[in-house]
């Protein structure tokens, strides 16, 4: 209970961040993108302040890692531990995922947050995109299961 409350309370917070920052309006993000163009630099100060917030939780999580136990707060708050990511390779997926995404982001203009979160405007064009993007992760997700499991066929 006190997770989906805090998840529900972290997700109100990052829309309203999303909003004020200018992210739901794709004329916003494209502006931004334009660099030959009128270009808007507006959103890189959310992006600084986006990298900042992450800095500093990430060097504190780092911190409580390496001190005793009895000096460190502890943290997570609500877990009993903090998942990182192992992988720290370049590969074909992540950098087809890149340019895939940004390509999205490009072209529309919103990217998965601020889409989410544009569907409270009920525009169809935002429904359009949602739904394209959902059924992209559907795809992406049954080609890894059938990758995966076609692996351990072959590994038998």
């Amino acid at each position: 209970m006190k997770q989906g409350a805090l998840a529900l309370l972290a997700g109100a917070l990052f829309a309203v961040g999303l909003g004020v920052s200018g992210m739901t309006q794709p004329k916003k993000v494209t502006g931004f993108l334009d660099v030959a163009g009128d270009w808007d630099p507006s959103l890189a100060f959310v992006m600084v302040g986006a990298i900042s917030v992450h800095f500093l939780a990430y060097r504190v999580l780092r911190w409580q890692q390496r001190a005793p136990a009895a000096r460190a707060p502890r943290f997570p708050l609500l877990a009993d531990r903090m998942s990182l990511p192992t992988r720290t390779g370049v590969d074909a997926r992540l950098l087809g995922g890149a340019a895939l995404f940004g390509v999205g982001w490009g072209l529309a203009g919103y990217c998965p947050g601020p889409a989410l979160v544009s569907l409270s405007t009920g525009s169809g064009v935002v429904l359009a995109f949602v739904l394209a993007m959902a059924a992209g992760m559907a795809i992406e997700h049954l080609a890894t299961v059938r990758s995966r499991r076609d692996a351990a066929m072959r590994a038998r």
